[in-house]
């Protein structure tokens, strides 16, 4: 089966730095739903699209078609006097850009009653390298398209 809209793609994957050093390796196969989802990055997508299992790819991504720029704006210091007790370094808690909307941010450090918040992602403004690798594809079925992921094993459980 070739993936197309409205297929399901079970990958193994690795990310790297532009230069190879690995950033993750995924230990069991991921699984989106094809066809514009935004379930994976638009790029890998395209890459992917008509293709069958059994077919790797190799993807040099710039930032932008990866995880985007850094946002500057998107870095906060906050007093630590105004989060809950507990809060630690490398957790995340959401909050709100300068637009007012809803968004997740990084604790990156705390320092002395300072708290240093980032809402980027942690690989914004990098350029990646992407191999992966099709174990699958099926067709999706309408409950996975009516709510636009996939469900059972490696997928959502509602």
């Amino acid at each position: 089966m070739k993936i197309e809209k409205d297929t399901v793609v079970m990958l193994q994957y690795s990310v790297a730095e532009a230069n190879g050093k690995l950033i993750e390796r995924s230990k069991d196969p991921i699984v989106y739903l094809h066809g514009g989802y935004d379930n994976t990055l638009p790029k890998i997508e395209q890459a992917l699209d008509g293709k069958e299992k059994g077919f790797e790819v190799t993807l040099n991504l710039a930032p932008e078609d990866a995880f985007g720029q850094r946002d500057e704006s998107l870095v906060r210091t906050i007093l630590k006097s105004e989060f809950p007790p507990g809060v630690k370094v490398g957790g995340q808690l959401e909050g709100r850009t300068e637009g007012g909307e809803p968004h997740v941010f990084h604790v990156m450090k705390i320092k002395g009653d300072t708290v240093l918040l980032d809402g980027n992602h942690p690989l914004a403004g990098r350029p990646l390298r992407f191999q992966l690798k099709v174990m699958g594809v099926r067709a999706a079925t309408a409950e996975e398209i009516a709510h636009r992921h996939v469900h059972g094993e490696h997928g959502h459980h509602h």
